[in-house]
């Protein structure tokens, strides 16, 4: 038990923990009134936070190598839940993705980014990686893809095939293979855009190339947005009088839209200094990574890096006008419960993987 406390990584604890105070330093000052008879969103961030900091520790008490024997218990509860939502979940903003229990939802798309780095970590940790390996794969990925599309989630979606492209290239897949891909999706663009993509999400991507053309309907916050970052400066307005967050005009700002928040605030210093905390964080995990000595544990670090590292490109993306807006949050930092306790749970299993480095192989 010593030598696994030695192992474990403080600067990886110590770096997520000052991210997620600076998220909470954030969401008060740009926290929207609470509803009647509801608790602040701050306090319920930091009841989520203490939920997932008890599911990090626990993720990396119980070796990591025993969890191989009930990856296809999780994989097969995490689909039926997904399934269950689509029946009896609550529906908000035209989707429906929630369980609502008292004064919390649970979101399994977001649980279903976790089942799957540990359903993919075993199946590819345990095989030579081939094409049979690359299809089922493949096929393990596109079952919950498609449910959470159907919810409909994008996003959610899109972040699945993230972690199975950054899992399958550790696992050998050559770049020219990756490139092809995007040339066939590229190619396959316009069938996309007519058949696949829902309306909403095609007026997402026209209002992203000229918000300007609906100023105050769809495009109303991508402007507000640009207008509050300009504004921030090198320094920034101050802490809690940034203009475009303080007076309400830009919406979802304790969500999708806090990395706003901290370019007005905080100007141009401020979002370096987050953007360079999230680089620390993903530099220890490719460390942790790198030291794993089994594969399992590898793809494991592998895809919770990826998972976050998808997470924050595309949050900031759509934040600064480069990604159409997806309902992306800024992983430790913006509020919401499903999403934070998942990173924080993958983030445990990572200080599981950082505090065992023994050979373990499943029979």
């Amino acid at each position: 038990m010593r030598r696994a406390l030695n192992a474990f990584d403080y600067a990886l604890l110590g770096v997520v923990l000052v991210i997620m105070t600076f998220g909470v330093l954030m969401i008060y000052s740009a926290q929207p009134a609470p509803e009647d008879g509801q608790m602040p969103f701050v306090t319920r961030q930091l009841i989520w936070i203490a939920i997932g900091l008890v599911g990090m520790l626990l993720a990396s008490a119980v070796d990591y190598r025993l969890l191989g024997y009930f990856v296809r218990v999780l994989y097969v509860g995490i689909v039926a839940a997904l399934a269950v939502v689509l029946a009896l979940g609550s529906t908000s903003f035209g989707a429906q993705r929630w369980f609502s229990i008292m004064f919390f939802t649970i979101q399994p798309s977001e649980l279903s980014k976790l089942v799957l780095i540990l359903t993919l970590a075993h199946y590819l940790g345990h095989r030579p990686f081939d094409w049979k390996a690359l299809i089922g794969s493949f096929i393990l990925t596109a079952i919950p893809a498609v449910l959470v599309f159907l919810q409909p989630s994008l996003s959610v979606a899109l972040s699945l095939f993230a972690i199975w492209g950054g899992m399958v290239f550790v696992a050998g897949l050559p770049w020219r293979y990756m490139v092809g891909a995007a040339a066939a999706v590229g190619a396959a663009a316009p069938l996309i855009w007519t058949q696949v993509l829902q309306e909403y999400q095609r007026q997402r991507v026209m209002i992203f190339l000229n918000p300007l053309a609906d100023p105050l309907g769809e495009g109303y916050n991508l402007v507000q947005s640009r207008i509050a970052i300009g504004s921030g400066g090198l320094w920034g307005q101050g802490y809690m009088h940034g203009s475009q967050s303080q007076l309400g005009y830009l919406r979802v700002r304790h969500t999708d839209f806090i990395f706003t928040v901290v370019a007005e605030e905080l100007g141009f210093v401020g979002a370096l200094l987050l953007m360079a905390l999230f680089v620390f964080l993903l530099w220890r995990l490719l460390n942790i990574a790198q030291r794993a000595t089994d594969r399992y544990g590898r793809f494991i670090v592998v895809g919770v890096m990826t998972m976050i590292f998808f997470q924050v490109v595309v949050n900031i993306g759509v934040n600064v006008g480069l990604v159409p807006p997806t309902g992306v949050v800024l992983p430790l930092f913006s509020y919401g419960g499903s999403n934070l306790i998942t990173m924080l749970i993958g983030l445990g299993l990572v200080q599981n993987v950082a505090m065992r480095y023994k050979r373990f192989t499943f029979e």
